[in-house]
């Protein structure tokens, strides 16, 4: 006979109501850290709690405002909008003179103009706001509410964590869940961190169990199709991008395509990683080894053509690639020079030996007039021809590394530069 849950779902059911049964953030709530020394003190500020899901947000607010005895009020920024804030306030005041913790769940949904009705009640002090949020609060909340929030940060829970939890709910169930140690983890590994995803993998698994004792498939059937976090356009994305930019810099190959597989595995599009990957071609690359915007090129095109998951190895060649060979920032570092002395000079005008004439009428007015044809110079290369703006004089922005092909190239351009400034110091008639 299967066995079955109550009907409340087991993350109420175990949800904690003092902060010694909460699993994880010890950097938070251990003796002597913050939210332990605000319940110590009996004396809380406004503050907004970041963190992915599951990490026990909403209930450490809860936890807080029964500990100093406070009137707490509960907004969902999914549902909630100006009006439901101006409520909010009214029973403050109604609740007066009892302290009133308001908690905004998904804050970084509200706008500007939803977030700024909170700043007078904070400036009063009617209201203590407790915000939660996955987002980054830098960028998803307005400067001046940002500013009067402590930010707290809360990580995901680790195995050890999740172990702890799955042991808790197993006791909550009413039965004996009889799990092998491999069993257990694949529920953990499925649940990446998200305390309330793996009570939600239980709840599931109980439905399956005949008599307390699990059979070999019936983790797997529940745990099936389950994917690693990854947060689409959110901090995570642009960490995972960031690590894996930074690893192919740093000649780690090994640590490159795992980034690459973490990011396919969580549904970033690949086409991005292509885009991305292509200019850490030339970021990162350029001309140490020319070879590589192609290899990149050709994997983007591999992937338009084969798709996923045949086409994933195009790009998981492609960033081995990249991550192996030599590294140059050369070209990029020459290239943000230029674009300094562009705005910093202006619009210089076009000397008039580089103009092109194909009019009689320009011709007449001196356009491409003393120019020189570099084929016919004796190196192939006018040294006495300015290539800049009258007056500018010539400017070196491109220093090749000592890395691969720019090895070579910066042999060649040594050469050039001293005959260029021979040549251009003798057309001025200096010794």
């Amino acid at each position: 006979m299967a066995v079955t849950i109550q009907h409340q779902p087991l993350a109420d059911l175990l949800r904690p109501t003092s902060l010694d049964q909460v699993v994880g953030q010890q950097h938070l709530i251990a003796d002597g850290r913050p939210l332990a020394l605000m319940v110590k003190n009996q004396s809380l500020h406004s503050m907004v709690f970041w963190g992915p899901p599951g990490t026990g947000k909403t209930t450490l607010a809860r936890i807080l405002s029964q500990a100093v005895d406070a009137y707490l009020i509960n907004l969902s920024a999914v549902l909630s909008g100006v009006k439901d804030i101006r409520a909010a306030i009214e029973q403050a005041e109604q609740a007066l003179p009892k302290s009133t913790i308001l908690f905004v769940d998904e804050i970084h949904r509200f706008n500007k103009s939803q977030q700024d009705a909170f700043l007078p009640h904070l400036e009063s002090g009617l209201i203590t706001l407790i915000g939660a949020t996955t987002e980054n609060p830098s960028f998803a909340l307005n400067n001046a509410l940002l500013s009067r929030l402590k930010v707290y940060i809360l990580k995901s829970l680790d195995d050890e964590d999740l172990l702890n939890l799955l042991a808790r709910s197993i006791d909550q169930v009413g039965f004996d869940l009889l799990m092998t140690d491999e069993q257990r983890m694949a529920l953990v590994r499925a649940a990446d961190g998200d305390g309330r995803k793996l009570l939600g993998l239980v709840e599931i698994l109980a439905d399956y169990v005949t008599d307390g004792m699990t059979q070999d498939g019936d983790v797997d059937l529940v745990t099936a199709g389950q994917t690693r976090r990854f947060d689409k356009g959110g901090d995570e994305f642009y960490e995972q991008i960031s690590a894996l930019h930074k690893c192919v810099r740093s000649t780690n190959p090994d640590a490159a395509l795992y980034w690459l597989a973490r990011m396919l595995d969580g549904g970033c599009d690949p086409y991005y990683l292509a885009r991305r990957i292509l200019r850490m071609a030339s970021e990162d690359i350029g001309n140490a080894d020319p070879r590589a915007l192609n290899i990149c090129l050709g994997a983007w095109q591999s992937y338009e053509r084969l798709g996923s998951p045949e086409g994933d190895l195009a790009l998981a060649q492609a960033v081995a690639y990249l991550a192996s060979c030599p590294k140059s920032n050369a070209v990029y570092k020459a290239y943000k020079l230029a674009q300094g002395d562009v705005q910093k000079r202006g619009t210089l005008a076009v000397p008039m030996h580089l103009r092109n004439a194909p009019t009689k009428l320009m011709k007449s007015s001196g356009y491409g007039q003393d120019y020189q044809y570099d084929h016919d110079a004796a190196d192939g290369i006018a040294y006495s021809q300015t290539g800049f703006p009258d007056g500018m004089g010539e400017q070196v922005y491109y220093d090749p590394a000592g890395q691969g092909l720019e090895i070579k190239i910066a042999e060649k351009l040594k050469h050039i530069r001293e005959e260029r400034h021979k040549a251009q110091k003798n057309s001025r008639g200096e010794s």
